[in-house]
């Protein structure tokens, strides 16, 4: 909970800056719109590939906690930077940083949730902390269009409440989350199971060595890529990301189909926000209870829904509003349970590296999603591109679970091997 708290408070900050970006480099900074458009593009990137190596830097030091620290806390000191940037070098720079940081604290942070739930709940946890993450998403852009309606042009003012809301985040997390040691934990729990049992002492067991050594539990090791389940995932993880094109697609088509003021455009945003959030909890639940891997999957097709009310001739405010409906059921059928499957895939050792490669295939397809449907788009039409890739989601959906095998991937495998041979 106090880790949902933490993310509130940084979306809040992360999110009021993101929606007021496209005005102030254009308006206020006076760039042009690819200027733009290369900001959005690092702001799509910058973070991918970092989220492995604070995955690895967690589970390597057995520290998530101050990892994802000099994650928010990077993200936060970028805000500062925003009040003095004043051309595209300085703010892709800042932009760039703040990225790095959402890449470097999200698999710790996703580690901790991990390692202080119980292991059959892991979808609620997960879906718990999702939902506290996305009503700050939803309520950053509605905090930003306050400010802008009360102070005309007060972009310092957005980044000004933003800096103090990520300084909340940092405190937070600091001073209020555990400084939990997962690997540690793990050994702990395996070997005061084998004496309950009356089993034989864990191989290679240190605690009777000369000095006290302490325990860290089993070494971190790469070979997790090598597992068959892992690779599963991760193979259907990437084929999922590269046919799901960007939310601004979507609702880029519901614009132009029902050709609503521009200034309501961003309440799209928060509209599937919202849906986010109220729902991630119990899809989080649902997912615990019927598998993890089969919501993951499947929820997908609630990707092909949203597709098609916005290529649908139907104009109106019932298609628009059951793709926001359906894009935010989505996510919450997705992210955390993302997280959730990943983690119950793979040792405790190396459980944040491994939530970070998943959530990096993941980025990165979509982003080569992205770029591959704005050309779709360019060649073929909105309506056409729309559904030519809900017609290859929908057939993806059924071999990607066919591959996932239903729950059977889901397992412990630290629970698994403390079974007595």
């Amino acid at each position: 909970m106090t880790l949902g708290v933490v993310s509130f408070l940084t979306d809040v900050s992360s999110e009021a800056v993101a929606a007021i970006l496209p005005l102030y480099v254009t308006a206020a900074l006076g760039m042009s719109v690819v200027a733009y458009g290369i900001v959005d593009g690092l702001v799509q990137g910058a973070g991918a590939l970092v989220r492995v190596a604070g995955g690895w830097a967690a589970d390597r030091t057995d520290r998530p906690k101050w990892v994802a620290a000099v994650g928010y806390g990077l993200s936060a000191l970028t805000r500062v930077g925003l009040l003095f940037a004043s051309g595209l070098p300085g703010v892709a720079s800042l932009v760039v940083a703040d990225r790095v940081g959402k890449g470097i604290r999200t698999a710790p942070r996703d580690a901790l949730i991990a390692a202080s739930s119980n292991p059959r709940n892991l979808g609620r946890s997960f879906g718990v902390h999702r939902a506290l993450d996305t009503a700050g998403a939803a309520l950053g852009p509605l905090l930003a269009f306050v400010v802008l309606w009360a102070v005309p042009d007060g972009y310092t003012t957005v980044f000004v409440v933003s800096l103090g809301a990520a300084v909340l985040g940092v405190g937070a997390l600091v001073l209020l989350v555990p400084d939990l040691r997962p690997r540690r934990a793990a050994w702990l729990r395996t070997h005061r199971t084998r004496e309950d049992r009356g089993l034989p002492k864990c191989k290679g067991c240190t605690c009777d060595a000369p000095g006290g050594l302490e325990l860290t539990g089993r070494p971190f090791s790469w070979a997790f890529l090598r597992r068959g389940a892992t690779v599963r995932l991760l193979v259907v993880a990437g084929l999922l990301g590269l046919l799901t094109v960007g939310d601004g697609f979507v609702y880029l088509a519901l614009q132009d189909r029902d050709g609503f003021a521009t200034q309501w455009f961003p309440l799209l945003y928060v509209g599937t926000n919202a849906v986010y959030m109220l729902l991630a909890a119990p899809v989080g639940r649902l997912a615990d209870r019927v598998g993890r891997a089969r919501v993951l999957v499947w929820g997908h097709l609630l990707l092909v829904g949203a597709y098609a009310c916005a290529a649908a001739p139907f104009p109106g405010a019932t298609t628009t509003v059951a793709a926001l409906v359906l894009l935010g059921t989505f996510y919450a059928t997705t992210d955390g349970v993302l997280a959730a499957l990943t983690s119950a895939l793979v040792p405790t050792s190396v459980r944040a590296t491994a939530i970070g490669t998943a959530q990096t295939v993941t980025a990165v397809t979509r982003m080569v999603a992205s770029a591959g449907f704005g050309v779709l788009w360019y060649a073929s039409g909105r309506v056409d591109a729309l559904w030519i890739a809900a017609a290859a989601l929908l057939v993806a959906v059924p071999v990607c679970a066919y591959l996932m095998r239903g729950g059977r991937l889901e397992r412990d495998p630290d629970l698994v091997e403390e079974a007595p041979a």
